[in-house]
């Protein structure tokens, strides 16, 4: 009988090797892709997120133009418009976070 809190000897570690973790493998994909190839893979994957972040962009861009230019309703205006660009753009991330992994199970 064992001991307890005695742990069995396993293999050693091989450091020149990864480590090996049952059900994972760390490269989905079997090509190394440029950011424009990654990019169009994610933009298909999700075409919601660009669309607001450029939404967001433009709402911050005018909304700070209008304030250069002093009117503070407008820009007042933009800014809200902002921040529901960002909320849009979040819960469309996490549309698509929960769509592929719905996706990616069995």
């Amino acid at each position: 009988m064992e001991t307890p809190g005695r742990v069995t000897p396993e293999a050693p570690f091989e450091r020149s090797q990864p480590p090996v973790i049952e059900g994972f493998s760390p490269s989905v994909y079997s090509t190394s892709e440029g950011f424009k190839e990654k990019f169009i893979r994610k933009t298909r994957e999700n075409p919601l997120v660009p669309i607001g972040c450029l939404g967001t962009a433009a709402a911050l861009t005018y909304g700070l133009y209008c304030f250069h230019r002093g009117q503070s309703q407008r820009s007042q205006l933009m800014m809200r418009t902002r921040i529901a660009a960002q909320g849009f753009t979040i819960v469309a991330i996490l549309v698509g976070l929960a769509a592929s992994t719905l996706k990616s199970r069995p």
